[in-house]
């Protein structure tokens, strides 16, 4: 017989479609649903992709994304939100208007740039109103080193760079920011355990969040599966340090099961990190 759910933890995903299925909303999907929360979609852009990169991009009308924002809230409602490829000014507009239109507090922004291909996936007028109109309404922002290191000018070799990003970023309106080490490798890790570190900062201090160095190219959709799994955690009821604890090592979990479907770079496996019955 199956059991009764107790609770609903629903978590909305505004993000790009990802053919491939490796990343956006089908990774955030995944990573919701794999922690027993509810996930509800808003679609800004479609992609035609695969392994190997991204092919086109299909820009989502803004308006369009209003009303999908529109249906969610209106009936379900959610939880948490987490952002992720906002494509364009346009669209940034609207989901800022959104959030503060239905007073949502929990938003985790991961300010999606640049595709693992290096395909440009946010324009620079984009990059500017989510900095501007996005980041003072975040609960939470989780920035890559690439994507702290243009958001704050500042080049990041280290823990201590990325705690000096990581204040510039605060700087900018969101209550938390968390500065994802992945592209550092285990280089942060000082004490050689094979550790890969990410600097989380509350406005006031600072705390190293690890997880193990798995050594892979299997990471397509590592920064969507993180974010997503942290709304999860918070809509869930978790505490901010917590929330990402958890979710660090769902993602560790998650990247030592991954696998390559394709030719390119391989993909997360958000059901195999966790235990089944």
């Amino acid at each position: 017989m199956m059991k009764e759910r107790l609770s609903l933890h629903k978590v909305l995903t505004i993000a790009g479609s990802d053919t491939g299925g490796g990343a956006g909303i089908q990774a955030d999907i995944k990573t919701i649903t794999a922690l027993g929360g509810y996930a509800t979609t808003v679609i800004t852009a479609l992609t035609a992709q695969n392994t190997l990169g991204v092919q086109a991009i299909l820009e989502v009308p803004a308006s369009f994304v209003a009303q999908q924002i529109d249906a969610i809230m209106t009936d379900i409602g959610t939880d948490a939100i987490k952002t992720g490829m906002l494509v364009n000014e346009d669209i940034v507009d609207v989901v800022s208007l959104k959030i503060k239109e239905y007073n949502i507090k929990c938003v985790v922004v991961d300010p999606v740039m640049i595709s693992k291909n290096e395909k440009r996936l946010l324009s620079a007028d984009a990059v500017n109103a989510i900095t501007s109109q996005l980041f003072p309404l975040s609960f939470l922002v989780t920035p890559n080193i690439p994507e702290a290191e243009h958001i704050s000018g500042l080049r990041i070799k280290s823990p201590s760079d990325a705690e000096k990003a990581a204040q510039l970023v605060h700087q900018l309106g969101p209550q938390n920011v968390l500065i994802k080490g992945g592209h550092a490798g285990k280089s942060w890790d000082v004490k050689n355990e094979g550790k890969v570190i990410d600097v989380l900062y509350d406005g006031k201090s600072f705390e190293y969040i690890e997880g193990e160095y798995i050594p892979t190219k299997n990471t397509h959709g590592t920064g969507c599966t993180y974010a997503s799994a942290i709304a999860t955690c918070l809509a869930k009821g978790f505490g901010l340090k917590e929330a990402v604890v958890q979710a660090k090592k769902f993602v560790t979990a998650s990247i030592r099961k991954s696998f390559n479907p394709g030719k390119g770079y391989g993909t997360l496996d958000q059901f195999g990190a966790i235990q089944f019955p």
